[in-house]
C-alpha cells in the first residue's frame, strides 16, 4: 500500500501527509463556519497549486454556506472553468 501512495506522490506533487491532512479537516468541518469554509478553499486551492481569486474564493464560499452541511464538488468544479 506505501507505494500505492508514493505513486500518488510522484504523479501530483503533494505529499500524502497533506492530503491526509485535508481529508481530515474536510471531515471534521463545521460548514456552516464561514471562516473555516475559507480555511478549506484556501488550502485546496495550495494543494491544486491554483490561484483563487478572491471573487472565486467568495463564490464557492457563499456556494458551499448556503449549502449548509456538506461540500458539492462537481459543482466548485464548475465554478471553476
Amino acid at each position: 500500500m506505501d507505494s500505492f501512495f508514493k505513486q500518488i506522490e510522484q504523479k501530483t506533487g503533494v505529499p500524502m501527509e497533506e492530503v491526509f491532512a485535508l481529508a481530515n479537516a474536510i471531515q471534521n468541518a463545521n460548514f456552516s463556519s464561514e471562516k473555516q469554509v475559507r480555511k478549506i478553499v484556501r488550502k485546496v486551492g495550495r494543494l491544486a497549486n491554483k490561484s483563487v481569486s478572491a471573487e472565486m474564493e467568495d463564490r464557492i464560499v457563499q456556494s458551499i454556506l448556503q449549502d449548509g452541511k456538506s461540500i458539492d464538488v462537481s459543482k466548485i468544479q464548475r465554478m471553476m472553468k
